[in-house]
């Protein structure tokens, strides 16, 4: 029988809050502005839950042309962030019940710790979170364990009685190699074939099942 959940780790993007269309927006934006193509859904949904610099570094190898694409990228994210960012149904009421069952909790995400707490907060969700691990903590990035581990280190908490929820296979496979138990949240916008070879240990259809784990 495996060890009760005390410890409850969250992808952010397509997770916690629905931000896929102002990610996808401002991603297309960045790559119309500095390459003039019109970037393919499959494509952009492949690199979703990465750092920005790996999803742009497929359409350049040269340094500023890709701090300049991230700039873009962020500064028409920001433009329209308040707009386009709410939290998926169900998220606040089941996140507010694993905390009053006293279970840890933290956000790992491939986006800046402030940028992800800029969301947390357009949500209501940033008073959950006092964990929050983004791109700019870590040197190594999902679907590397690194990190998800320095989550649990900053909670003090154990691999063995955690879990790692996200919605793309870059969390799951962070998870795994962590050590967690991980969770598919199928209400993201990854299909579920995308997220089968990384074997979740719990398929979640909607946020009130996360209570039940």
């Amino acid at each position: 029988m495996s060890a009760a959940l005390a410890t409850f780790l969250f992808d952010l993007d397509g997770t916690l809050i629905d931000s896929v269309e102002l990610i996808r927006l401002s991603f297309d934006h960045a790559i119309r502005v500095h390459r003039g193509v019109e970037p393919e859904h499959d494509e952009w949904l492949a690199g979703l839950g990465t750092p920005l610099a790996v999803q742009f570094r497929r359409y350049s190898d040269d340094e500023r042309e890709l701090d300049a694409m991230i700039t873009t990228y962020r500064e028409f994210n920001a433009l329209h962030h308040d707009r386009l960012v709410r939290e998926y149904p169900g998220v606040h009421d089941a996140i507010e019940a694993l905390a009053r069952r006293g279970v840890a909790l933290a956000i790992v995400t491939s986006k800046q710790r402030a940028r992800a707490r800029l969301g947390l907060e357009r949500c209501g969700l940033s008073h959950f979170f006092d964990v929050v691990i983004g791109v700019d903590d870590v040197q190594r990035h999902k679907p590397h364990p690194e990190p998800v581990l320095a989550a649990l280190h900053e909670l003090g908490a154990p691999a063995e009685t955690a879990i790692y929820v996200g919605d793309s296979p870059h969390d799951l496979a962070s998870g795994r190699a962590a050590g967690t138990r991980t969770g598919a949240a199928l209400w993201g916008p990854f299909p579920r074939a995308w997220l089968e070879p990384e074997r979740p240990d719990h398929w979640l259809s909607s946020p009130r099942e996360l209570v039940s784990l």
